[in-house]
């Protein structure tokens, strides 16, 4: 069934991006949109850190016992020849391995439940202060010998420039599904980038999301303004057993490295949007990308 889709205009764009020039614009949006003392699942302390750091670790979200439950739904997606040729599944360009499989909440009714667990959505509505939906979801697979990475990005970036969402009230959730490493291909963020938006140089094609997916290019960074980040914020390296999770807000300035070890990486990775947020018209790119990666359906996750 489709729920809710969006009437609103599209409103002033407060992110300018895929420009002449590269431009960097002080955040305007809170990063807990909640009130001070909302009742939630993450410990006021814990909430000052992601709102100072814009990312939060939590070393067991799903417990041992539940974790098999969803490596064998991993391992099942992944391995059905039918997921694999669906328009929904990003295989590496060299393996032709699969490496993501997007909107797994609407393919599995394993990752659904799991969407939709208060641990999980509790966690989202806290953040983000309302309701939420789900923005995107996927499974992303790193298997051994050579599983490429993605390079350094703002979601959020893509996500107002392509997608339409107006303001930084989105979050996401990446769930180890496998151990996470400092040697597979591990996420690192610089902490307290997400206070600063890098607006990112050239335009943006036309269905970019089928290149974009592999090896992205449009809305990526240049290697000066990435140095001074880097330079200022630092760079942290998550690590972590299958079951633990980290939190990153949309605007975290993140990526990840290719995986040359024989230790597969793999993650379940939920980005949860306010209602109050739903998605207008792309403000830099000529069409909407597809509803499995950017979704119209703002019906609140219940």
């Amino acid at each position: 069934m489709t729920g809710p889709t969006s009437t609103q205009p599209t409103t002033t764009d407060l992110y300018p991006t895929r420009g002449a020039s590269e431009v960097a614009t002080p955040r305007v949006d809170p990063v807990v949109w909640s009130a001070p003392g909302a009742p939630g699942p993450i410990r006021r302390p814990d909430l000052q850190s992601f709102e100072r750091d814009g990312f939060l670790a939590i070393p067991e979200l799903i417990g041992p016992d539940e974790i098999g439950v969803y490596q064998a739904e991993l391992n099942r997606l992944v391995t059905d020849p039918a997921i694999k040729a669906d328009e929904r599944s990003i295989v590496e360009p060299k393996s032709q391995d699969v490496r993501s499989v997007f909107q797994v909440h609407r393919i599995s009714e394993v990752f659904a439940k799991l969407v939709r667990d208060e641990r999980v959505v509790g966690r989202a509505r806290q953040i983000l202060g309302s309701d939420v939906y789900v923005h995107q979801s996927r499974i992303n697979v790193k298997p051994g010998f050579g599983a490429s990475g993605f390079y350094w990005h703002s979601d959020f970036e893509t996500w107002h420039a392509e997608d339409g969402l107006p303001n930084m009230r989105t979050v996401s959730v990446s769930i180890a599904l496998t151990e996470n490493y400092d040697t597979n291909g591990g996420l690192m963020i610089m902490p307290g980038s997400h206070r600063t938006f890098l607006g990112c140089a050239g335009e943006t094609p036309r269905d970019n999301y089928k290149k974009s997916l592999q090896m992205q290019d449009a809305g990526t960074p240049s290697d000066e303004a990435l140095t001074k980040f880097a330079d200022r914020h630092g760079i942290r390296l998550f690590t972590g057993s299958a079951g633990s999770a980290t939190w990153f807000d949309c605007n975290a300035m993140h990526g990840s490295g290719d995986n040359i070890t024989p230790y597969p990486r793999s993650n379940v990775f939920i980005v949860f949007n306010s209602v109050e947020n739903a998605a207008v018209e792309p403000f830099a790119a000529p069409v909407r990308r597809p509803e499995f990666i950017g979704a119209r359906d703002f019906t609140p996750v219940k």
